[in-house]
């Protein structure tokens, strides 16, 4: 019995001994963390004494009370999401909400913001104190105790939003022509294997049914949101998302614009090769120049499976149990110089599929918990036997030793977090990559030598199921889609049609037939209402991964980009660890400067797809390239 079934089991003897232990040696948090990896210079943490006795008093009085009412509160709400997670009653959901409600009442206070316009300008601050001040205000802008009938009612405008999209009833029509209902999940089937493109139109029309009905909604959320931004200071709501990354709107967009521009001529090759894959599919002899939506397997065109042979690599693991994997991960991590996880760690997360007798339902998205921005750290997966949950355990494992790292005293809890939404996803994405590699399955005796995938396979799957498809979607059409609905308060005459022509421009996209106002497509996007105007996170997360994993392979590794082998490599554990200690003590811009000695661009990954570049021009040589003149 290894000790990780042991945790699960004996969870009751371990309470008691953390409760002995509680009370008999100094908190965790009370010392900086017991990893014994050096932090470079260039990345060290401000001195304790900086936030401790630096700045005005008044300010570092405040953001004590702060921090401990905000760690506090926040732990009230993850113990109550948690819950939910793992038990999704309604009775569960229900206190998960009124923990976040409390908590949002308390950091969107009348007096917390007020006490906050009274500090943030000052001129007498610490670097620390400044950042925690335009963080805490920030959160504020989220739930304004000054306006707090426009929170309430946004809060229940998102919620019915959220159960009118989740519980429609969609339908297809039958070979008579009657209409008969249907799940998403069945429509979602048709289009990711249906070679019929009439079938395939009619399941993705299914898709948008609900959209005329979401528009009264989505105009009320953007007037509610943007409230509460402008309440705050931000040109809108859409400039609060942007402000976690240091920028305005325009600054955003204008950025975006650079990114995608940075990708197009990849995308486009790649773009080029699917319809012409596609029209022979769907046995079309003219190969249009945008690719109808409804001929894509995803309802968006957001990702794009199903177009390669996939890279089966389920049958390896098949004498492996989910236990074993995940404790795999573990020693993946321990063996850059990482501390073995926390005991507790084993015996309160929830790793594997539930039994038939369990009588719960839990969620079933992998998910990474910091309960108490401290020791307290957690997972909930459904881990199975496979390539794909392998590498999901590795990925998730890095979001947890994030935590670890930055729960240290020399970071105050609200800091105890990314330096922008997207740093946490990148670094999570970037153990998942180096899980996933032919080399390290190879060294821990997974795959046989000789036994790797292609790399063309691996780089062409890579590209249509990850950023190379993804960017023009996230960062083009719809970041700008959202930035025109919030920032240039954009007619809701005019919803449907600015969006197809943005998919056109960014995507090469096109709907079956003409799309006018009596519909409303983008409003059935569950971003929309579930993670408003920040669809860029994601773009911007794989960025921040390609760039890392090239610094690692070209300065610390020697080794090529599609081969390297992190495994047993303390000097990449060391440096992972200098990043991932400073929590948001620093702007990311200047944590991936000082981490790689360059801006973030999508340089590190166009060359990462350089040889999936070459391979693309010569399967489209004398090909037409572009979008045509709709886009």
């Amino acid at each position: 019995m290894t000790i990780r079934t042991m945790a699960g089991l004996g969870m009751t003897l371990v309470a008691a001994g953390l409760l002995v232990i509680f009370f008999l040696v100094p908190r965790l948090n009370d010392r900086p963390s017991q990893s014994t990896a050096p932090t470079p210079a260039a990345l060290e943490l401000p001195p304790v004494v900086e936030d401790k006795t630096g700045g005005p008093e008044p300010v570092a009085n405040f953001l004590t009370d702060f921090n401990a009412n905000y760690r506090s509160l926040r732990a009230d709400r993850e113990a109550g999401r948690w819950t939910a997670a793992a038990n999704t009653s309604p009775e569960n959901i229900e206190t998960s909400n009124a923990a976040a409600h409390k908590l949002g009442s308390y950091v969107g206070g009348r007096a917390i913001i007020e006490k906050l316009s009274q500090f943030r300008n000052r001129t007498d601050l610490t670097r620390l104190q400044e950042r925690q001040l335009e963080i805490a205000w920030q959160m504020a802008a989220h739930f304004p105790g000054t306006i707090p009938a426009t929170v309430d009612r946004l809060l229940a405008t998102e919620s019915s939003q959220t159960v009118a999209l989740n519980t429609w009833d969609y339908s297809l029509p039958d070979t008579g022509g009657q209409l008969h209902a249907v799940t998403l999940r069945e429509i979602q089937i048709v289009l990711a294997g249906s070679k019929d493109p009439a079938a395939r139109k009619s399941a993705w029309e299914a898709c948008m049914q609900p959209g005329p009905s979401l528009k009264d909604g989505l105009v009320d959320m953007r007037l509610l949101r943007n409230a509460i931004a402008r309440e705050m200071g931000y040109s809108s709501y859409f400039g609060l998302q942007c402000a976690d990354y240091g920028l305005t709107s325009e600054e955003m967009i204008g950025w975006l614009d650079e990114l995608v521009d940075q990708l197009m001529p990849l995308y486009e090759q790649l773009h080029c090769w699917a319809r012409h894959q596609l029209a022979v599919r769907y046995e079309v002899k003219d190969v249009p120049q945008q690719l109808p939506v409804h001929w894509l397997p995803r309802r968006w065109g957001e990702r794009w499976p199903g177009m390669a042979n996939k890279i089966d690599l389920d049958g390896i693991f098949i004498d492996y149990s989910p236990q074993w994997m995940i404790e795999q991960a573990e020693r993946f991590c321990t063996s850059l110089g990482f501390d073995p996880l926390p005991v507790t760690f084993w015996g309160r997360s929830d790793l594997f599929e539930l039994s038939e007798d369990d009588g719960r339902v839990k969620s079933a998205q992998a998910s990474a918990w910091h309960m108490d921005l401290d020791q307290d750290v957690r997972s909930l997966m459904n881990i199975r036997p496979g390539f794909s949950w392998f590498k999901t355990t590795h990925g998730e494992l890095g979001r947890i030793y994030n935590f670890l790292a930055y729960s240290r005293t020399e970071v105050p809890p609200i800091l105890r977090r990314g330096s922008s939404r997207a740093f946490p996803a990148g670094l999570s994405s970037l153990i998942e990559l180096a899980g996933s590699q032919s080399s390290y399955l190879q060294e821990i005796g997974l795959l046989a030598a000789g036994d790797a995938p292609p790399q063309m396979r691996i780089l062409l799957n890579q590209a249509l199921l990850g950023p190379v498809v993804s960017l023009p979607f996230t960062c083009g059409t719809l970041a700008h889609w959202e930035h025109d609905l919030y920032e240039k308060d954009l007619p809701r005459h005019l919803f449907n049609t600015r969006w197809w022509e943005l998919a056109g421009r960014f995507q090469g996209i096109t709907s079956p037939d003409v799309r006018n106002e009596e519909y409303c497509d983008p409003a059935t996007l569950p971003q929309v209402t579930g993670q408003p105007a920040r669809s860029y996170d994601e773009a911007l997360s794989g960025l921040i991964m390609h760039q890392l994993h090239r610094y690692i392979c070209a300065e610390l590794l020697q080794q090529d980009v599609h081969a390297a082998n992190y495994h047993g490599n303390k000097s990449v554990g060391m440096y992972l660890h200098s990043i991932l200690q400073l929590g948001a003590t620093r702007s990311w811009d200047q944590v991936i400067r000082d981490a790689t000695g360059e801006e973030l661009s999508a340089t590190a990954m166009v060359e990462y797809y350089e040889p999936l570049m070459e391979w693309l021009q010569g399967q489209n040589k004398n090909r037409e390239m572009g979008f045509g003149e709709e886009s």
